[in-house]
């Protein structure tokens, strides 16, 4: 029992040190004659793994959901995970992969499980570039050796999931327009935030509430991007706070996440004063004891856009968001 509540608290304090776990997985082949690929997510995202249990497939429900299943008395509905990245299962879809992501459960048929991984959020690299599948959203090396080609494709799980199973994500500009944004002039907005989607509805937002920003992929091009208009603020004479207005940052990015990015700037004399809300698909009470513990003013869970608002609207006008109260 000692060793595994170490488990429990070693796995939790994982994100006071830019580190993470990666549950791998496998989807089949992408094509004849090819090697199967390997896939990864965040085990702080997995609720739970399953064998492949019955389905039931609602009337008018087309590829790739395959049906809903019962788990304990939830019923959730199960994507065929190969099918959406164009891989073809071997021996079948034996496992399905419980997740949650952003308020909402669903299950992933994924052909085999393979282990779990402890990374650093270095290791991590964005994949925009020279990646075929839209879905990848970044390359995880599985080992510290730089010449290794042991990889891992990390899924924009948020993209499928927009394309899936849509939902109302609009953002409503007569909603942003009520609300009042005490943005200095001539400050912007620094977002950080690697999924494709999640980017797009935060520059939209932002753009409908009249705030100006600077968008990032990763959480260490935001802190280079950061530290770039500090010293730039330092040789002019004036405030950092006079060009930054807030920060915006996803938790899981390549490179550096969202806890150490906060981190880095509540430690910084000049930069402790600006507000930073944390904008992530991550639930569940543990990660929001840790946004607390790292300085975050704000926490809102993805894709909850009026409450975004709400939240911006609190930390602009000196009023912590509730969310962390």
């Amino acid at each position: 029992m000692d060793n595994f509540q170490k488990e429990i608290e070693e796995r939790t304090n994982l994100t006071l040190s830019n580190k993470f776990e990666l549950l791998l997985f496998r989807l089949g082949v992408p094509g004849p004659g090819e090697p199967p690929e390997l896939f990864g997510i965040n085990v702080f995202k997995l609720r739970e793994i399953v064998p492949m249990p019955v389905l039931t497939k609602a009337a008018g429900m087309q590829a790739p959901m395959m049906g809903m299943v019962n788990i304990r008395g939830q019923v959730i509905p199960v994507i065929d995970l190969p099918a959406v990245v164009g891989c073809k299962p071997e021996t079948g879809l034996n496992i399905l992969l419980i997740t949650e992501y952003a308020r909402s459960t669903q299950a992933f048929a994924v052909e085999t499980v393979d282990d779990i991984v402890r990374l650093d959020w270095s290791q991590v690299h964005a994949a925009e570039a020279g990646v075929s599948n839209s879905y990848i959203t970044s390359i995880a090396r599985l080992d510290t050796d730089p010449a290794s080609n042991r990889l891992s494709l990390v899924l924009d799980v948020e993209q499928i999931l927009c394309d899936i199973i849509p939902t109302a994500r609009e953002v409503h500009e007569e909603t942003m327009e009520a609300k009042r944004f005490n943005l200095k002039p001539g400050a912007v907005a620094i977002v950080a935030e690697d999924s494709k989607v999640a980017r797009s509805m935060l520059e939209q937002a932002l753009n409908a509430m009249s705030i100006p920003f600077i968008s990032n992929v990763t959480g260490l091009e935001a802190w280079n991007c950061i530290k770039k208009i500090m010293d730039d603020a330092q040789r002019e004479g004036v405030p950092v706070s006079d060009k930054i207005g807030l920060v915006l940052t996803d938790l899981e990015m390549p490179e550096m996440d969202g806890f150490t990015l906060t981190r880095n700037i509540k430690r910084e004399e000049s930069l402790k004063r600006i507000p930073v809300i944390i904008h992530s698909s991550l639930s569940g009470s543990a990660n929001e004891d840790h946004v607390r513990k790292v300085g975050a003013d704000g926490y809102v869970a993805k894709f909850e856009i009026n409450e975004l608002s709400s939240a911006i609207e609190d930390v602009l006008n000196g009023t912590k968001s509730a969310n962390l109260r």
